[in-house]
């Protein structure tokens, strides 16, 4: 998809850099059906494509004060979303071959008090985690995930389609995934993808 550059891109850039929201949106607004596309084709998936596009954005709301006016800010995003694609989709297959070791060698022993205090470090973790969730998604996860309300019911609470919902709830619980697979090690891990 071919995308003409916007005549005063890089003055939006440079704005951007500043933290000029509407700078940034008038960007988002052009880019996002090149980025959204791009990956989609690439993943096949709608809601892997809309986590591509907020990734990718989220990395331009970073970057902006480095590219320069010399930059192609089409070919960057281009190129963005086709690595961040790609990522995703090496994480699948490494998911799935994990899954299925871990399947595989599982057995639960029981080790009492640090089984105890390693979960509830995890738990704090995972409560930090939440806190920096977009209040949309937080309030998905906090209905369905801790209050127990089916999508439906989240649904119908929030004035959103059940399929929103659902989406909102599969980006919480990746963000919430890579966000402990950063902050903790391999044991606290197992433990959170029992509680996730």
């Amino acid at each position: 998809m071919l995308v003409k550059p916007l005549t005063e891109e890089s003055e939006l850039l440079l704005k951007v850099a500043k933290g000029n929201e509407y700078a940034f949106k008038m960007l988002y607004d052009h880019y996002r059906i090149l980025v959204y596309s791009r990956a989609l084709y690439l993943l096949k998936s709608d809601l892997l494509a809309e986590e591509v596009l907020q990734e990718v954005m989220l990395k331009l709301w970073q970057t902006a004060g480095r590219l320069t006016e010399h930059s192609n800010l089409a070919a960057y995003l281009t190129t963005l979303t086709r690595n961040r694609s790609f990522q995703l989709l090496r994480r699948k297959v490494l998911e799935a071959k994990t899954d299925a070791e871990l399947g595989r060698g599982w057995t639960e022993q029981d080790n009492g008090t640090e089984e105890e205090i390693l979960l509830a470090d995890t738990r704090k973790l995972l409560s930090d985690g939440i806190a920096l969730l977009p209040p949309q998604q937080k309030l998905v996860y906090e209905l369905c995930h801790i209050e127990g309300l089916k999508y439906e019911e989240a649904a119908q609470k929030m004035n959103l389609s059940v399929e929103t919902v659902r989406s909102y709830m599969k980006l919480a619980l990746r963000f919430l995934r890579a966000y402990l697979k950063t902050h903790t090690d391999v044991t606290a891990m197992l433990i959170l993808f029992k509680l996730l």
